[in-house]
């Protein structure tokens, strides 16, 4: 069981929208941060967290809470169970009261194989040679925690001699159980790069053989604590200067990025054997830096390099390309003593779009008609993924590439959409103005219930007694603290909001009243009379006049 005073440290260490930005790309909006919700598919965003209320809401679909609820809710987690893995986030140590937790478990699992695993490459001159033939460094050893496991046998034994149950080493992805019930080491005589979390918290590793096993890398598996299509090799090491210099560099393998590194290029990360997709977005888009893809210029290099400036294109990023030549990847290049030579290529790296545009251009017959027609269509859906000011932008030099007119990408207006877009329905600021208000400052609900009653609140109704009966989780309640567009006010302007309120109401009622049935003919008189020249009179002049119960 946790322990209580543990959580609440948790919270208060937490910022909502680090743990949000883990999971979907959150954009700078005024005070808040916006995202195309993860609850329900959207194209324009309507998911907004708050960082100074600690909070998030969804126009759109109406979820809403603090950052445990949303872990909870996307994971779908018991409550327990979303304090840990967000702990496990941010390398932060849980305190239990009784017992223990697969998440603590897996975390001393991997902190004891990873201290194993580099006293071992210590032993083992076969790797060291290795690594130094590949030019790396003690130092960068050192600083990426590069160790070494031997055979299945000596795995299983330092798992036993340090008390590290089986079923807790498999959860953590080091060993796994075969058919027949028995255990097996994942990762054998390779070297070891662990992974860490962007906080710096042992999640997994990544193994490369010195046997010339077929399979080259080999990445721990899926678990609680490791998911290789959110994390970054390298990148708590990164993070310091991606967010200093506003750069990050995005490369093919774990040499790669130790040798970036050494050569003094510390914004460089890999992805952990997998392409770049939709899923490290969030991860990427945090500091705002520019984006350098720096492939290996082979066939498979050329396609990944494709794809990934393509997403990035698409989602709003800034950056090149950079294809190292001759087959030749950057850690071959530095270890060459090529630092420069590469720098220079980072240097001139070709914008992303471009970049795009040459390289669809060039997977086409330009001088064949109907391969020249797949070229434009390719094109012209990947421009059409771009916000409208960069895709116009962009025309002439895609028109260019193709030998068409730039007129053939001109886009179709659709004035009916825009009617349809103005006449929606629009909800009424002042009456949200109003709750809002009662919302931020509720020591001014019992001044507005003086003068005026929850019937007036029409649709708003069920929001004002929610408000009245303090439901501050009431997802409405949260969406309306979120909305910007939406105004607090001060006692005067709340006052002035309430005599309008009021005016309205009354005007409304002068109107109506001679058509109601429920009153005889002598009452309607004395309303109609007593609205003209008593009521409505004092709220033309601004003052308030108390509600007197519906007529």
């Amino acid at each position: 069981m946790i322990d209580n005073a543990s959580i609440e440290s948790l919270k208060n260490s937490i910022d909502i929208v680090d743990v949000i930005g883990n999971y979907v790309e959150l954009k700078k909006a005024g005070a808040n941060y916006k995202a195309n919700c993860p609850f329900h598919g959207e194209k324009t965003p309507s998911f907004v967290v708050s960082p100074s209320k600690q909070i998030y809401h969804c126009f759109g679909c109406g979820v809403g809470g603090d950052a445990i609820k949303f872990v909870m809710e996307l994971e779908k987690l018991s409550y327990p169970e979303a304090i840990e893995k967000i702990a496990s986030m941010f390398n932060f140590s849980l305190n239990y009261t009784k017992g223990r937790s697969d998440y603590s478990d897996a975390k001393r699992v991997l902190e004891a194989i990873q201290r194993w695993y580099v006293k071992n490459l210590e032993q083992n001159q076969t790797a060291r040679n290795y690594l130094r033939e590949r030019g790396i460094s003690q130092n960068s050893i050192e600083r990426f925690g590069i160790g070494y496991v031997p055979d299945g046998r000596s795995v299983m034994r330092f798992l036993d001699s340090a008390s590290l149950p089986r079923p807790q080493a498999a959860e953590a992805g080091i060993i796994a159980q075969g058919e027949d019930g028995g255990y097996y080491a994942r990762l054998v005589e390779r070297i070891t790069f662990p992974i860490f979390s962007p906080n710096g918290a042992a999640v997994g590793f990544g193994g490369r053989t010195i046997t010339n096993h077929p399979a080259k890398y080999i990445n721990s598996p899926q678990t609680k604590l490791f998911n290789k299509s959110r994390l970054l090799y390298g990148y708590n090491l990164a993070k310091e200067s991606i967010y200093k210099h506003k750069k990050l560099i995005v490369c093919e393998g774990y040499l790669d990025v130790v040798m970036f590194h050494q050569a003094g290029f510390t914004e460089a990360v890999a992805t952990l054997g997998t392409a770049l997709t939709t899923e490290h977005l969030p991860l990427l888009r945090k500091g705002e830096p520019k984006i350098i893809l720096a492939y290996d210029g082979d066939k498979a290099g050329v396609a990944a390099a494709l794809k990934a400036a393509q997403m990035l294109s698409h989602a709003g990023f800034d950056g090149g390309v950079v294809l190292f030549p001759d087959g030749q990847d950057p850690a071959d290049l530095i270890a060459k003593g090529q630092s420069e030579a590469v720098a220079k290529l980072l240097r001139e790296a070709k914008p992303l779009i471009p970049f795009v545009l040459e390289k669809i251009a060039e997977g086409y017959d330009l001088n064949d008609p109907r391969a020249k027609e797949a070229a434009f269509g390719a094109i012209r859906q990947f421009l059409a993924g771009l916000t409208p000011i960069i895709k116009d932008a962009y025309i002439p030099m895609a028109a260019t590439l193709i030998g068409v007119s730039p007129a053939m990408f001109g886009a179709q207006a659709k004035p009916a959409k825009a009617r349809e877009s103005f006449s929606q329905p629009k909800d009424d600021v002042a009456q949200l103005s109003i709750l809002k208000t009662l919302l931020e400052k509720p020591e001014m609900i019992d001044f507005v219930l003086d003068v005026v009653d929850v019937k007036l609140f029409s649709g708003y109704r069920p929001l004002f007694e929610a408000l009245l009966r303090g439901e501050k989780d009431h997802p409405q309640l949260v969406g309306l603290s979120l909305d910007e567009n939406i105004k607090a006010m001060d006692e005067k302007e709340l006052e002035r909001s309430l005599v309008q309120m009021l005016k309205a109401y009354f005007e409304e009622k002068l109107r109506s009243l001679p058509r109601q049935t429920e009153l005889s003919s002598t009452e309607k008189v004395y309303w109609i009379r007593k609205i003209k020249t008593d009521i409505l009179p004092k709220l033309k002049k601004g003052e308030l006049v108390v509600f007197e119960g519906d007529i």
